[in-house]
């Protein structure tokens, strides 16, 4: 079941965060660090209503950020439909124990679903240079490369910015 998150849950979010965090830097994958993903960041998330998480077996295993704000990092891509009507995916995980299960392809058919069915024309979203394995799963999705951002206290490489049009 993928729904809204709640306030309780928030720990266990920023656990799953540094378990795929610890994973990527041991696939020497630098995207998550201690700047990167916080817990005011969830908060803010939550206080927006757009923080979901993933649940399997009674348990909070996963996490996505579905949001219809545009960060000003992005005011320089140019995107394939106008500025307005688009959703951002942020901050997916999936704990480690539970990726290559399909979680995170329910998670972003959920997404999707979302998007689509609340009338907004693309979702946007961007993914570290470094990891390719994202690139191949949003570009197996169906997802656009249009543009690299940078996040300086992130990383030193840029992220790729997608974006999918309904």
């Amino acid at each position: 079941m993928i729904r809204h998150a709640k306030l309780a849950e928030i720990e266990d979010i920023l656990k799953i965060t540094r378990a795929c965090a610890r994973k990527m830097v041991g696939n020497g994958i630098y995207q998550w660090n201690e700047h990167y993903p916080t817990k005011a960041a969830f908060l803010h998330d939550l206080d927006r209503k757009e923080l979901y998480v993933k649940e399997h077996a009674g348990a909070v295993i996963g996490a996505i950020v579905i949001s219809t704000h545009m960060d000003e990092e992005y005011i320089p891509i140019k995107w394939l439909t106008p500025n307005g009507n688009n959703t951002y995916i942020h901050r997916v995980c999936i704990h480690p124990e539970f990726q290559g299960k399909g979680f995170a392809q329910a998670m972003m058919d959920f997404a999707e679903d979302h998007s689509r069915s609340n009338n907004f024309g693309s979702v946007r979203l961007d993914t570290f240079s470094q990891n390719k394995r994202n690139q191949r799963f949003y570009e197996q999705r169906g997802y656009q490369r249009l543009g690299d951002i940078f996040f300086p206290k992130q990383s030193e490489h840029p992220f790729h910015c997608y974006e999918l049009v309904f």
